[in-house]
């Protein structure tokens, strides 16, 4: 396994040992086993462990196992001691070099709670992550958490800072619709294509009347760009229909806004049996793309509530983890996305993630597989 060109090691040589003294576990040793043992399964210290135990003749092939397998104790404090960035870091370098990245990929920026991370005793708030998803190659490029004291406008610069963007175009629900956002994702050589909501009251009405105005006469007066699809979902006819048309010159507080060319409208149209809905969001775009490409950036951000957070809280549990110690919550939840990451670009086998990683526990050569890519 290690002699891939991929090799784990190849990656993560510049990860700082937290340790001081004589170390008697390679650090090594303790990521590339929690990293395996989480792709088969394992949501805790004590399953890392075991699952070390059980698969300890594999791992000897290409581990120094000379001095055992560490306790779940001992996971616990290393893992726990790693600096967040430096091993997100790590694992990206890593995962981007099994998976290219798509040019011009849609990355999807948003955020999620991890719910039981927090602790009564040593009064510790649940911590709140902000993660960012190749929509198209389903790999999760980095995440970054959410400072008690503040929120995620302030998080979403550093996970930017932290990111390659440049050719991307970068989605953010609309709490990101902020001015400072934009010029930072122009700033990195990416577009944006932002939600538009009440957080910015002036934008949104001038682009509510843009379109209320001239979907009445159909766009017979001003270019327009259109994409429709109808698709039946658990029992629901879904009509959506997107509009994208040039920023008019009176938008207003278009002077605002980094390279603002175009302003999108997506209108969905839900029927249940006698009873129907319709739901209509506003975006705006540094470019101008078809509206097929208009579409697909906002399922694209849709997605990685299905794509991303919920196979986090239905697969790996992660609202039910109760690891909290140091930086064990923030680092065991990059493992997380690490596995799903890896489970989710093999192909070869036509499962969901829950019965990947159950192969994986029962197949070491399918293990190796999910590691080292195609």
């Amino acid at each position: 396994m290690m002699t891939n060109s991929t090799r784990l090691l190849d990656h993560f040589h510049e990860l700082t040992d937290p340790r001081r003294g004589e170390v008697r576990y390679p650090l090594m040793n303790i990521v590339v086993i929690a990293v395996c043992a989480v792709v088969c399964g394992a949501d805790d210290f004590v399953a890392i462990t075991e699952f070390a135990n059980n698969r300890r003749e594999w791992l000897g092939r290409f581990l120094d196992l000379s001095s055992g397998i560490p306790s779940h104790d001992r996971f616990n404090a290393i893992l726990g001691a790693l600096k967040p960035a430096e091993f997100e870091k790590c694992v990206l370098s890593w995962i981007t070099s099994l998976h290219d990245v798509s040019a011009g990929q849609i990355i999807a920026i948003d955020g999620k709670t991890l719910r039981r991370s927090y602790d009564t005793a040593s009064s510790k708030a649940a911590i709140h992550m902000v993660s960012a998803w190749a929509t198209a190659n389903h790999i999760s490029l980095g995440q970054v958490v959410v400072d008690r004291k503040s929120n995620e406008i302030t998080a979403i610069p550093k996970l930017l800072e932290m990111l390659e963007i440049s050719g991307a175009l970068v989605t953010i629900d609309a709490m990101g619709c902020q001015v400072e956002m934009a010029r930072a994702i122009v700033a990195g050589g990416a577009d944006y294509c932002l939600a538009v909501k009440d957080n910015q009251p002036t934008l949104r009405a001038g682009i509510q009347k843009f379109f209320d105005d001239h979907l009445e006469d159909d766009f017979a007066n001003v270019p327009v760009r259109r994409h429709d699809t109808n698709e039946q979902e658990h029992g629901r006819q879904m009509h959506r229909c997107y509009y994208l048309c040039p920023v008019p010159d009176d938008q207003p507080d278009r002077e605002r806004w980094a390279q603002i060319k175009a302003i999108g409208a997506a209108i969905s149209h839900t029927q249940r049996g006698d009873q129907s809905e319709c739901e209509v969001r506003y975006y705006i775009l540094s470019t101008y793309p078809s509206a097929r490409r208009f579409a697909e950036a906002v399922r694209g951000h849709w997605g990685i509530e299905n794509q991303l957070h919920w196979q986090l809280d239905v697969t790996f549990q992660e609202d039910q983890c109760r690891i909290r110690k140091n930086h064990g919550d923030v680092n065991f939840s990059t493992l997380r996305r690490t596995a799903l990451s890896l489970l989710k670009n093999e192909s070869t086998r036509k499962v969901g993630i829950k019965n990947k990683r159950l192969i994986a526990a029962w197949n070491e050569a399918y293990l190796e597989q999910v590691l080292l890519g195609p």
